[in-house]
């Protein structure tokens, strides 16, 4: 059975905190990373991770399935990190009520090791930190994660014209990936990363 169908098991079961603790454990490593890279500060994602579980714990019984849960736990980590960048003096101890939640996210922190560095990935992390936020997220999501471009569209959803479909807004992310691609790879080669063709 994968990971989405056991948490789907426990949240049928009416075991909502075990369904929440299974997504947690399950997919907290790779959405913290996520944050990591698009936040650009570890500190700063930790804190947003935190919300980010948080906002899983509570929303879980109100999940409508729109999407695969994964796809929601990022969906909620974009929306926290956008609350974080707009709140900068946070009030400390919001989250005092929800300590079984906090465990949970700091085991996940604590396990999730830090990528061996080299100069080469530095000097790409760079590159890729240079990036716009949107840009990336839009990569990790893609190449880190290996979503659906329908996945991302629902992650991306937020920022679409009203009228515009899920297939419309994974056609224009594709565009821009492709583009994005070019302008990494235009990047690397200007470093001496890559050779000339």
């Amino acid at each position: 059975m994968n990971l989405e169908d056991e948490i789907q098991s426990l949240r049928d079961a009416g075991r909502l905190r075990d369904a929440a603790t299974k997504a947690v454990e399950g997919y907290g490593p790779e959405v913290l990373g996520f944050l990591v890279t698009l936040l650009r500060d570890e500190n700063s994602a930790n804190e947003v991770f935190s919300q980010t579980c948080e906002d899983l714990w509570k929303g879980l019984e109100r999940f409508e399935g729109r999407s695969s849960l994964r796809t929601w736990f990022y969906v909620l980590a974009r929306h926290a990190a956008a609350r974080f960048r707009r709140a900068p003096h946070r009030r400390p101890g919001r989250r005092a009520g929800l300590s079984e939640v906090s465990e949970i996210a700091e085991r996940v922190r604590s396990r999730t090791q830090p990528h061996l560095r080299t100069e080469v990935k530095d000097r790409f992390a760079a590159i890729r930190n240079a990036l716009p936020e949107d840009d990336r997220a839009l990569l990790v999501l893609r190449v880190d994660r290996k979503l659906s471009w329908s996945e991302i569209a629902h992650v991306f959803s937020a920022n679409a014209e009203p009228d515009e479909t899920v297939a419309q807004v994974a056609t224009k992310l594709r565009k821009r990936f492709e583009r994005l691609k070019g302008e990494i790879r235009e990047r690397a080669r200007e470093a001496g990363l890559v050779p000339e063709e």
